[in-house]
């Protein structure tokens, strides 16, 4: 059910609205709004009912650029509110807390306007059904671009209400009748790697070779379209025929973006996406869910190419996320706004002359190429940032050794950072999302485990301790926490991407608590998200607030689809434990996506890595024996003090294999479901290597492993 909230006569303070008792930073945003705002709840929309009132429903969130300009103009205007307040019941939703309600309404939206949405988005629901009759996302002041002003358009709609009621009636029953469609039957199972290839023939198609990333402006990172080529090509080369053009596809956006302004190159962290053609100008909000994933992809990039740039560019990301977005309790932020002192990409951008007093003559020269600060300004009359060439390039023109040239950019960048770290900073939204803090744990146990960094496997160890002592309550995730109030019901994206993260874990630090947590999800995902009937996860769990739409989406969007995580989660799991009713979960999902997929396969990324893997079912390594203490855990030991569990840990872990899990689970852990139980450690290590059912024999020294993981390796080399 919805939150309840204070009534309207409880004391919230001068000049404050209901918004004021929220724990969105959001909301919080305009809880002094002269708009007599609401959160979503059940006594807001009982009034609108009570009062025949078309509810008026702002959705946006904390970082947004348009969301701030239009709150300014309109909402802080008391005229404006006044009418708002007159003809409304006027309801604000974070976006970021309510996923479930942005969806159905972003698509409703669609459905309506014939064209996609976006933030702020401005929806006129009938109080009755909750079924939006006219939407649209920013409305000016003033006339403009073709707009109406929103005083103009808050007169129109309320009179269209009250004058063309059975019209809007039939609207809505369209609609309702339009969504209910939009899930549609799965058609034929997919038997086979053509819609991967039609993907990757796709994404061609539209690979900017001059620039990277895929189409023109905007450009958004697409993480799982990357992802989706490197294991592209890993299985092509796998096989013999290893698909260059879809590794360099992969590897030249990324080094694109790690070297472009979408990429703090002081601070590190990625901004949501580039403005330009070349990843040059960002919108410069970070989000907690982009870093996540992009910075698990740097991490496969280096293992992969061995080009340092990706690891550095996974360095800086994990070092900023850990120095500005990691809370003292554990638990990740959300997000950095865009804006500071009323202005975009303000703390960001620099004059030549503040650059110039900050500097000395070499660093000066070594950047002013670098990062173009010798070119024309390319930010409203000032410089921001860009990676024109790589360090090595410059070091090499100007006859200096790299380690002299490093010593020179970090020196430079020092130097910027203090000047920076003195100007107004823009604004934090520090809750804490259980969806967005998987995404950035999983990140956080791939870089320690790949580049050896102990603090960022402790980071994500303090966040994932987070989730489980603030938002895991009577087997059950919460969605949000924030001021010390956990609430909401999660999500399937909260299950599925936490459910993915601990895997990573148990590649990383096995722990059987963290084995038996993963379990624990997987079976809520069954028993409260699954369509029985038809396949798939909803994103509401069965027990949520009845809304409009239950959606059950399936593509990728700025995250990844939560039913293509769920189905590679629970096909892993299944292969682990040898547990049918995972795989056969994760089949029926491919099954609901398949016609989806056959229509758009690009856009389904995450479901086609879950079909690679049930065409080719991972391989799992697990690794038996040894000793590691009390602590039960594998840790990445010190130089020098490696065990030999962890040696052949490493060993198993050493390549970009997409399709492998590795488990080092130590001697002393005995208490462990029976499939793995089975695995019994020897007098020293042993590893036991199966795929899908098959098991071989154990493998009994480190050299026999390393025979046996040299085919892989040799074939993509």
């Amino acid at each position: 059910m919805p939150d309840t909230v204070p009534s309207p006569n409880q004391a919230r303070g001068a000049g404050r609205n209901r918004l004021a008792e929220t724990t969105s930073p959001y909301l919080q945003q305009h809880a002094e709004n002269p708009v007599a705002w609401w959160p979503w709840c059940e006594e807001a929309l009982a009034l609108a009912r009570a009062e025949d009132k078309p509810i008026l429903l702002s959705i946006g969130y904390s970082a947004c650029h348009w969301c701030h300009v239009m709150a300014h103009e309109s909402f802080e205007d008391e005229t404006t509110a006044k009418l708002m307040n007159r003809l409304f019941v006027n309801i604000k939703v974070d976006r970021e807390e309510r996923p479930d309600l942005d969806k159905i309404y972003q698509t409703a939206h669609q459905l309506l306007a014939q064209r996609t949405g976006g933030w702020p988005l401005t929806v006129f629901l009938t109080p009755d059904d909750l079924a939006p009759f006219f939407a649209g996302t920013y409305f000016p002041k003033e006339r403009r671009h073709g707009l109406p002003s929103f005083q103009e358009l808050l007169i129109g709609v309320e009179r269209a209400y009250r004058d063309q009621r059975e019209a809007i009636s039939e609207q809505n029953a369209s609609l309702r009748e339009a969504l209910s469609q939009l899930d549609g039957a799965g058609g034929e199972p997919l038997s086979d790697l053509t819609p991967i290839d039609q993907a990757r023939r796709q994404l061609a198609g539209s690979f900017d070779r001059i620039n990277g990333g895929f189409g023109r402006a905007p450009k958004f990172p697409h993480p799982t379209n990357l992802e989706l080529l490197l294991r592209h090509y890993a299985a092509t080369a796998a096989a013999g025929s290893p698909d260059q053009q879809a590794r360099e596809m992969a590897l030249f956006t990324l080094e694109r973006m790690v070297l472009g302004g979408v990429n703090d190159q002081l601070g590190g962290g990625f901004c949501r996406y580039s403005v330009d053609d070349q990843w040059m100008i960002p919108h410069f909000e970070k989000m907690l869910y982009d870093n996540g994933p992009l910075l698990t992809l740097c991490c496969d990039a280096w293992q992969l190419s061995g080009d340092a740039i990706f690891r550095d560019a996974a360095i800086s990301t994990a070092d900023w996320v850990i120095a500005e977005m990691q809370s003292e309790e554990g638990g990740y932020f959300s997000a950095l706004d865009a804006d500071s002192e009323g202005e975009e990409g303000r703390f960001y951008v620099w004059d030549r002359e503040e650059v110039e007093s900050r500097l000395s003559t070499d660093e000066l020269t070594l950047i002013s190429p670098l990062f173009g600060l010798d070119r024309a300004p390319n930010f409203e009359g000032r410089w921001h940032l860009h990676g024109h060439e790589r360090l090595t390039e410059v070091a090499a023109k100007q006859g200096l050794d790299p380690e002299a040239a490093a010593a020179l950019l970090a020196s430079a960048k020092g130097k910027l950072l203090a000047a920076r770290a003195e100007r107004v900073r823009p604004g934090r939204d520090e809750k804490v999302l259980t969806s967005w803090n998987a995404l950035m744990i999983k990140g956080m146990l791939r870089a320690g485990r790949l580049l050896g960094r102990e603090a960022y496997l402790d980071s994500a160890d303090r966040a994932l301790g987070f989730i489980r002592d603030r938002l895991w309550q009577d087997g059950r995730l919460l969605a949000t926490y924030k001021d010390g109030k956990a609430h909401l019901n999660a999500y399937l994206d909260d299950y599925a991407f936490l459910l993915d993260a601990l895997l990573e874990r148990l590649q990383t630090r096995f722990q059987p608590a963290d084995l038996d947590w993963a379990q624990a999800l997987a079976e809520v995902l069954l028993t409260q998200f699954e369509d029985e009937a038809n396949g798939g996860f909803y994103f509401t769990s069965a027990d949520h607030e009845a809304l409009l739409q239950r959606p059950r989406p399936m593509a990728d969007e700025s995250t990844p689809s939560g039913n293509g995580i769920a189905a590679l989660g629970l096909q892993r799991l299944g292969h682990l434990l040898a547990e049918p009713r995972y795989l056969d979960a994760a089949a029926r999902t491919l099954g609901a996506a398949a016609e989806a997929i056959r229509r758009l396969p690009y856009a389904h990324g995450t479901l086609l890595m879950a079909l690679d893997e049930q065409l080719s079912p991972p391989e799992i390594i697990v690794i038996r024996g040894g000793t590691l203490g009390a602590a039960s855990e594998v840790r990445p030991a010190s130089k020098g003090r490696e065990t030999e569990l962890e040696r052949w840990r490493q060993m198993a872990q050493s390549d970009y294999v997409p399709r492998r899990l590795t488990l080092a689970i130590p001697a002393e852990i005995t208490e462990l479901p029976p499939a793995l139980a089975a695995m019994q450690p020897g007098e020293r290590v042993r590893a036991y290597r199966c795929r899908g059912t098959a098991c071989e024999a154990p493998i009994e020294s480190p050299e026999e492993l390393q025979v046996q993981l040299q085919f892989q390796r040799q074939a993509q080399l």
